[in-house]
């Protein structure tokens, strides 16, 4: 695995700002692309939202595309973005992908990285990363990637089951996050295809993206196939309720459909993280309420209080 990015200059941070985790199938991702102007210009604009990115569907053996993005990142804002790519994996040569995780080096350090091997399980195995940062409740979590193929979609989401049992082992580390284009959904997954998936038959598993959600880009098709799924209470208690969400960075950025579909036929799919717990404040024998319901606290106190006096 490769490192790029230089973070020599650290920057000023926005300690207000959510942490957003995102996920994206960049749909043969090259150094074709990385030339268009216009699309790593949108590309861009989507990643620089996220303080971990992870793109699937990069095909940059010498990570030339990916350094063009990283260049473009690094002087749109004001932030430092790194990036950490797993080999090419794939059983055909025509057809070999990375996966890449981008992150902000002022938000995250990269603690761990790990390529999970078994061509029996996954065509492409994931690329298993650990992070740890000051920003997020949750101090030290896990992603793991995977771009299931679609005729091995329930198999491939099913071992998912067995990453997980290996890297929380290998780390000492439950709180695990699964995210990716798994092909989780329409003709590939159904209904009746669930009783296989020890992801969904087992409780301690949360699926963040609902089944109703389109993650598709054209008006053809109309399927959750990009997912993230949380392992434990713990994790599920850190994230920020009803934040997973598709990205439409079309309706957002007021981009036509040809603009947003030179990048890729999905969406990017999104989650934010709570903040550490010096930003909740702490009612007696209440739960925890977030800063953010403060001013509206203050409202309803000024309110009552026109009222007393």
């Amino acid at each position: 695995p490769r490192c790029h990015g230089d973070s020599s200059n650290q920057r000023s941070i926005d300690p207000a700002e959510d942490f957003r985790i995102c996920s994206y199938n960049v749909q043969n991702f090259n150094m074709q692309k990385a030339s268009n102007y216009k699309l790593i210009h949108t590309l861009t604009r989507v990643v620089s939202r996220c303080d971990v990115c992870l793109l699937q569907h990069v095909v940059d053996v010498d990570g030339r595309a990916v350094n063009k993005l990283l260049a473009v990142l690094n002087r749109y804002d004001d932030f430092t973005y790194k990036s950490v790519s797993s080999q090419s994996l794939g059983n055909s040569p025509g057809d070999m992908q990375q996966y890449v995780f981008i992150y902000r080096t002022e938000m995250v350090n990269l603690t761990g990285q790990h390529q999970y091997s078994s061509k029996q399980s996954f065509v492409r195995e994931p690329f298993v990363v650990q992070f740890q940062s000051n920003r997020t409740a949750i101090k030290k979590f896990v992603l793991v990637p995977l771009h299931s193929e679609p005729s091995k979609a329930v198999h491939e989401i099913d071992r998912l089951y067995d990453v997980f049992q290996e890297v929380s082992k290998k780390w000492n580390n439950k709180n695990v996050m699964f995210l990716g284009d798994f092909h989780a959904s329409c003709a590939y997954v159904t209904r009746k295809d669930r009783k296989k998936i020890r992801l969904f038959k087992n409780s301690n598993f949360s699926w963040l993206i609902g089944d109703k959600v389109d993650t598709t880009v054209t008006d053809d098709t109309n399927c959750a196939y990009d997912r993230i799924v949380v392992h434990g209470e713990p994790f599920l208690k850190a994230i920020k309720p009803f934040s997973a969400q598709v990205y439409n960075f079309g309706k957002d950025l007021k981009l036509p459909q040809t603009r947003v579909l030179e990048v890729s036929d999905h969406f990017p799919i999104e989650v934010r993280l709570k903040g550490p717990a010096s930003t909740e404040v702490r009612v007696k024998g209440s739960a925890p309420f977030l800063i953010q319901a403060t001013p509206l606290l203050l409202l309803l106190l000024s309110v009552i209080g026109q009222f007393v006096l």
